[in-house]
Formats: C-alpha cells, sequence, structure tokens
C-alpha cells in the first residue's frame, strides 16, 4: 500500500506525462508535494521504484517511467504493460511519403481495454529523415495515455531528443494535429519531405525545430516550410 505522499507524486507524474510525455523535474515535483527539499522527493521516488510502481533509467536526466498504476487509480490496470514491437526494415532516401490512416478514439471507450494504435514507421530524432511511410503494424497502448480523437504511433530513431527523455527506439505516440503551441514538442515535416520529432518555437515569423540534445543546432525555417504533423502525448519503452 502506497502512503499518501507516494501516491500523491505518482499520479503527478503519470498525469504530468500523460499531458507533455515529459516526466517533471524535480523541483517541480517538490513544488507540487509542498515539500521543503528535493531530498524529499528521492525517497519518495525510491519508495515507488522499490515497490515496482516507476523506473529510473540510468545516465538519463528526468529519465522516469511509470510502471503500472494501483487499482485505486486505474483499476483493471494496475500490473498491466504493455510492449510495442520494433519496426523492421528501413527507409530509402527516395521512398515516396504515403498516406497515414491513424485511428479515431471516442470518449466512450472502453477504459479496462488495450487500444491498438497504427505505427506508421520511423520519426528522426535527429537529422531528419525521410517523411513517415504507409503503416506497418499496430502497438497496444493504455487507454488513459490518449484522449478523444486520432493517434498514431512511430518509432524513434536518433539520439536529439535524449534530454526530454525519448531515446533511440523508443516508441512514441502522436495525437493528429496541424497546430503546436511554443514548447509542444511535435512530427514536424519540412519541404514535404523530411520528417522530425522535436521541439516547437517560434522565432518571430520564422519556425524553431529545437533539439533536447547540445550536440545538435536549433533548426530555423520560414513559416511555409513547415508542417506540423502531429503532437507527442505518450511514449512506450521495450527492454
Amino acid at each position: 500500500m502506497l502512503t499518501r505522499k507516494q501516491h500523491e507524486l505518482l499520479l503527478f507524474i503519470h498525469q504530468r506525462m500523460k499531458e507533455s510525455g515529459i516526466p517533471p523535474s524535480f523541483d517541480e515535483m517538490k513544488e507540487a508535494l509542498d515539500l521543503a527539499s528535493k531530498s524529499g522527493i528521492h525517497r519518495l521516488i525510491t519508495a515507488l521504484e522499490e515497490r515496482g510502481f516507476i523506473r529510473r533509467l540510468p545516465n538519463r536526466a528526468r529519465a522516469l517511467e511509470v510502471v503500472r498504476l494501483p487499482e485505486s487509480m486505474a483499476p483493471g490496470l494496475a500490473a498491466r504493460k504493455f510492449s510495442p514491437s520494433v519496426i523492421e526494415g528501413s527507409l530509402g532516401r527516395n521512398q515516396p511519403q504515403k498516406a497515414r490512416t491513424p485511428i479515431a478514439v471516442n470518449d466512450d471507450e472502453d477504459v479496462g481495454a488495450a487500444i491498438a494504435i497504427p505505427v506508421m514507421g520511423r520519426i528522426a530524432a535527429g537529422v531528419p529523415i525521410d517523411a513517415i511511410q504507409h503503416r506497418t503494424h499496430s502497438v497496444a497502448v493504455p487507454p488513459d495515455m490518449i484522449a478523444a480523437g486520432e493517434h498514431y504511433a512511430l518509432e524513434v530513431k536518433g539520439d536529439s531528443m535524449i534530454e526530454a527523455g525519448i531515446l533511440d527506439g523508443d516508441t512514441v505516440i502522436i495525437r493528429n494535429a496541424n497546430t503546436a503551441n511554443p514548447g509542444d514538442i511535435v512530427v514536424a515535416l519540412v519541404d514535404d519531405q523530411e520528417a522530425t520529432l522535436k521541439r516547437f518555437r517560434r522565432k518571430g515569423a520564422s519556425i524553431a525545430l529545437e533539439a533536447a540534445n547540445p550536440a545538435y543546432e536549433t533548426r530555423i525555417f520560414g513559416p511555409d516550410r513547415v508542417k506540423v504533423q502531429g503532437k507527442l502525448v505518450g511514449l512506450i519503452r521495450r527492454y
């Protein structure tokens, strides 16, 4: 059984990752739980990890993964883990882009069952690769990871978003959208040819695609060169 503070912290981490796909910082967790120091957060995270509710990923900043939820928070989902398959093959640079067919999720979707999301190909978190290819297979995700709307999944290729907790080989869950707010992590299509996963920023009239790795430069484009294809809402990692 979790203590009240452990329960509050697990819920806060889960909600933040559900909203943005990124774990909160220790300062954000300290403020949310109204604790005097980050040492209290360290103790709570250690307790949650020992009880099998979260997992810390070594050598990664802010790298936390919610493994399961208690029954009181998500009946029917506790102790359930979803593992995506890895996309086979590769994208050739001359391969034409094909239309994706994302799945629509209704507000009354059964909360006790996994939802199948189509995997549409690979997305670059590094130097952009060719645009998203056709549907390859599906991946099962917990229903509380997504909301109403159309969703699809992509396998991440590259390391430019590692400081946002997104690693090479991860599967990201994307909500279909053609607009974004500054700071959102988006699937961006550049010049109708190259797709990349980056943080969306505006620089005056231009659009900036910002990496979460100091080894990569922020790329600036005219507004007519970038199309937002969706926003990050979740992430699945296979071990």
